[in-house]
């Protein structure tokens, strides 16, 4: 526990939190701009080889620092693991979702990571499941339903792109549990290098493969912008910043700021993509932001 001598003032807190939820809001829209000028599967091996690339030298001026490495060979597999489902899995689920559906669509479906996590734990025999996570968990699948019914109406929203951002929200989920339970030794900044450098090999021959047959002379630079915010703002800077508040302010706190992003993508994506809400999605996202708070708080 910090002492209040060296707490941050509440303002710096707070106005770093909002900044990450900014970030993650608005990496769905970046995704998209960069999805329009380059393939799915490049995109995402691209994104996280840099984010790896990006990582490395903070990871390794810790340990230059005297923070010492905090892992032990026998584990190598452990965080390979990890990041095979936290990163590799996750951000190519991820862009082939998003490269199917819009921003609403996926940042609602992304935002159903707690209750995946909750059914894990669950099965796992690490939480129980109550009466009113039940009913938490019921009226978030309610929101999906709509929004499935009528994505139709929604700008570029079909069932496999949302199916894909689900499995993306899945594979996080497990790579929460899985890590929770088994990499409680990590510090966060280790299991990041390993989710991001190990995810980038693991994706290497996709990415090696794609890049053949792509002309990266046609792309503009708007496209490789958002590739380098893909990498740096949602992958290092974002989790530095979670991990930073995590020792000042409650995890319940924090993960109340969650639940903004949705909306705040929604709306963001009104002027940047021309994507125009309807009653419909608008009604099934809330039905999916109550559920998940419900759940979270059952």
């Amino acid at each position: 526990m910090s002492s209040s001598l060296s707490r941050p003032p509440a303002l710096k807190l707070y106005g770093l939190i909002a900044l990450m939820t900014f970030l993650w809001a608005m990496n769905f829209v970046i995704s998209k701009i960069a999805l329009r000028e380059i393939p799915a599967l490049l995109t995402a091996g691209l994104r996280t080889a840099l984010a790896g690339l990006l990582i490395l030298p903070i990871y390794f001026l810790r340990a230059k620092n005297g923070n010492g490495r905090d892992w032990k060979l026998r584990e190598l597999p452990l965080l390979l693991y990890l990041g095979l489902f936290g990163v590799a899995l996750n951000q190519l689920f991820f862009v082939l979702g998003i490269s199917r559906t819009s921003v609403a669509h996926s940042a609602f479906m992304i935002g159903l990571t707690p209750i995946l996590v909750l059914l894990l734990a669950a099965a796992a025999r690490l939480e129980r499941v109550t009466a009113l996570k039940l009913c938490g968990m019921a009226t978030a699948a309610a929101g999906v339903v709509l929004l499935q019914a009528k994505r139709e109406q929604s700008s570029g929203a079909t069932l496999s792109g949302d199916m894909f951002i689900l499995l993306a929200a899945l594979t996080f989920a497990l790579f929460t549990v899985i890590g929770k339970r088994a990499a409680g030794g990590f510090s966060s900044l280790t299991v990041n290098t390993f989710a991001y450098a190990g995810g980038g090999l693991m994706l290497l021959p996709i990415t090696i493969t794609q890049s053949l047959k792509f002309s990266f002379a046609a792309v503009s630079a708007v496209a490789w912008a958002s590739v380098v915010y893909m990498a740096l703002f949602p992958s290092i800077v974002c989790y530095l910043i979670y991990y930073y508040a995590l020792r000042h302010v409650p995890a319940s706190r924090i993960s109340a700021f969650s639940y903004v992003q949705p909306l705040l993508a929604t709306v963001m994506a009104i002027p940047l993509l021309g994507e125009r809400p309807t009653a419909s999605l608008l009604a099934g996202g809330a039905l999916v932001v109550t559920g998940v708070w419900i759940t979270e708080r059952g």
